[in-house]
């Protein structure tokens, strides 16, 4: 089973949709005991950090994220789905997050436009399985005001450049997560998806 996790503000019909597109069929859920039983699971994301995190506590589903990393599951996180993961964040006035990925989600630098809202190019920073058949700086759409900042900086897999660099693919293991939203950008996001799951599912 692909468990798309609910937690009641993810962008779950848009992934929902590009996993089908593919010719996989994923469980949309806010059951902990469905994210425990799946093969792989993803963390759709829009939204504010500490209203997300709020949400996964009330639903109890914080504990069963952290679990199925550990197992080394397939996971793939998505903008706030990837920001939560690491340890804190600026947003909102700051909140604890899920400690997955040690490290800070950081506010864009003043002076820029924000939210960071479309294409743009993801360097790939390191040989994944992840862009298998995706080009080096193809475009891929983004719509945040913060970025993440891992304290080992050997996790970012791609980055991105927007008034600074930032880590716009992370890559531990099993996990996976991306600032922009792969069911968004087109042909390159849909690959992206179907490398993960083809990961995730080849047994």
């Amino acid at each position: 089973m692909i468990a798309i996790i609910d937690y009641g503000a993810g962008n779950l019909r848009s992934v929902s949709n590009a996993i089908a597109r593919l010719g996989y069929q994923a469980v949309v859920t806010a059951r902990p005991e469905d994210v425990l039983g799946a093969k792989a699971v993803i963390l759709p994301g829009v939204g504010a950090g500490g209203d997300t995190m709020s949400s996964l506590e009330r639903l109890g589903l914080s504990s069963p994220i952290r679990q199925v990393i550990a197992g080394g599951r397939p996971f793939f996180g998505v903008c706030i789905g990837l920001q939560v993961l690491l340890s804190h964040t600026e947003e909102g006035g700051g909140h604890r997050c899920l400690g997955v990925i040690p490290g800070r989600v950081k506010r864009l630098p003043p002076g820029l436009k924000v939210p960071h809202m479309g294409w743009n190019q993801v360097k790939q920073k390191v040989a994944h399985p992840i862009f298998e058949g995706i080009p080096d700086e193809a475009n891929f759409y983004f719509v945040h005001s913060y970025h993440v900042e891992p304290e080992d900086a050997s996790l970012v897999a791609g980055e991105t450049e927007y008034g600074v660099p930032f880590g716009s693919v992370i890559a531990r293991g099993n996990l996976v997560a991306t600032q922009f939203h792969p069911e968004k950008s087109g042909e390159m996001g849909l690959r992206m998806y179907d490398n993960f799951l083809r990961l995730a599912l080849r047994g």
